[in-house]
């Protein structure tokens, strides 16, 4: 072996093994102070990838679980306005059977049932019109109502709520647009260029909408198009250089909410130093829904002029190819439809599930019991009145009770066996994912105290390797 004094190769080896075991510990009481095993994507690549989707896919079921929940009390609250209506079914039945046996009822008494019972088909369609979940109506028909575009080259966008022409929608069905009145862009017009590359008659200073644009004596038709496009997200505004001659200024929106201010004092770029300016005009239409015709008219849901609302907050919003479109007498632009709720009760899309709620309005039950009659229009007056009466409550009353029991299945077969489901996946899911990012305390401690025995003895030691070079001084005495 080699004596040497510059390179302690000893003090180095030393050194190296301290570094190491001092990362260790670090690691160390970094994984025992947060309790996790992954704490930064280098301590397990592989690890962190996998974590990270189960962690994910946690969160997803979780949510599905609070959804569930959620559709549970819709349709609890569902199935109390219905039960409500159940027990005034009865009453009114109990009512009917009595009116039936008018040999023994004076007229007054008939009258006064044929009162009560108006009351209670009163009070039926009161708690179809009231019974909500938060402010969404649940046994008007509306509850889950829903549109879909089948036109999506002139229409862009459909929501239609559950009150169409002032009233509940108690169907779907076609939607269909007529008479349209396209929207326009506001437009400006220059004076007249012979050519693209003509210039202007007089450089100067010119504003569009309050941004101002400084021109010389060889600027172009062309020239001004590009610096006026250059600045098109500022002003709102795109030129465009005519077959006729002319610089066309147009809005990059449509409608009312979109103008064009064009400010020339020195006649650089109008025919005459001055003003001009121009607004579009929104897009108005006709829409159908069934025997039902609303007017659409643009410039109240957004600038553009091609969004169109009617009274009742529903839109249809048009594409520029749509608004420019000439109709016929009605197109087919989209679809309908009411009555079916539909609830996201897993953690990946199409995991969804859907009720039926219909409209339990009097005029709405009991039909086709007996031609032309329903609960809105019972007479127990007569005998005939009250024996159908009796057939037409029954009716629904079956009715009514169906529908409960379909809301009761929905309830228990599908949303809590869909809850408890949930639950075991998250469980078991939350499990895994513990197993890849969790410290296992005992083995880290363990781990930990190891490597602080080892740091205390790698410094021990390297406080020996660098003293070992001294003992060479007693060579050269």
């Amino acid at each position: 072996m080699s004596f040497t004094i510059n390179t302690n190769i000893a003090a180095m080896g030393a050194l190296s093994n301290v570094t190491k075991t001092a990362d260790s510990l670090n690691n160390s009481i970094t994984r025992l102070s947060t309790g996790l095993k992954i704490n930064s994507s280098a301590d397990d690549p592989a690890g962190l990838i996998i974590s990270q989707r189960f962690q994910a896919q946690i969160g997803g079921l979780n949510q599905a679980i609070t959804n569930s929940q959620a559709a549970v009390n819709y349709a609890k609250t569902a199935d109390g306005g219905l039960s409500q209506i159940s027990s005034l079914l009865n009453t009114a039945r109990s009512l009917a059977v009595s009116a039936a046996n008018n040999a023994t009822l004076t007229s007054s008494a008939l009258t006064a049932d044929q009162s009560q019972l108006s009351s209670i088909a009163t009070s039926i369609t009161r708690i179809s019109t009231t019974t909500q979940y938060g402010t969404k109506n649940l046994l008007d028909g509306t509850a889950g109502t829903s549109s879909a575009i089948t036109d999506g080259q002139d229409v862009n966008g459909i929501n239609i709520g559950g009150q169409f022409g002032g009233a509940a929608l108690a169907a779907g069905g076609t939607i269909t647009l007529s008479t349209l009145t396209s929207a326009t862009q506001a437009t400006v017009s220059s004076a007249t260029f012979a050519f693209a590359t003509s210039t202007v008659a007089a450089a100067g200073s010119f504003a569009i909408n309050g941004t101002t644009f400084t021109t010389s004596a060889s600027t172009t038709a062309s020239d001004l198009v590009n610096i006026v496009n250059a600045a098109s997200q500022q002003t709102g505004v795109t030129a465009t250089y005519t077959s006729g001659g002319q610089i066309a200024f147009n809005s990059n929106n449509y409608g009312s909410g979109a103008s064009v201010s064009l400010s020339d004092a020195s006649g650089t770029v109008l025919a005459a130093a001055g003003t001009s300016s121009s607004t579009g005009t929104d897009a108005a239409a006709t829409v159908t829904i069934g025997s039902t015709t609303v007017n659409f008219t643009g410039g109240s849901h957004g600038s553009d002029g091609l969004s169109l609302s009617d009274a009742d907050g529903n839109t249809i919003s048009l594409t520029q190819l749509g608004n420019s479109t000439t109709l016929p007498s009605a197109i087919a632009i989209g679809q309908v439809t009411v009555g079916s709720s539909q609830f996201q009760i897993g953690a990946n899309a199409g995991q969804t599930a859907q009720l039926s709620l219909g409209n339990f309005a009097a005029s709405q039950l009991g039909g086709g019991a007996v031609s032309g009659l329903n609960m809105s229009n019972l007479d127990l007056t007569t005998a005939s009145g009250a024996g159908n009466a009796i057939k037409v409550i029954d009716a629904a009353i079956d009715q009514v009770s169906s529908a409960r029991g379909q809301i009761g299945n929905f309830q228990s077969n599908v949303l809590q066996v869909n809850i408890n489901q949930l639950g075991t996946q998250s469980q078991n899911l939350s499990a895994s994912e513990s197993s890849i990012t969790d410290v296992n305390v005992a083995q880290e401690m363990t781990k930990y105290t190891q490597s602080q025995i080892l740091e205390q003895a790698g410094i021990s030691v390297l406080g020996q390797a660098n003293s070992a070079p001294q003992q060479i001084l007693s060579l050269i005495r």
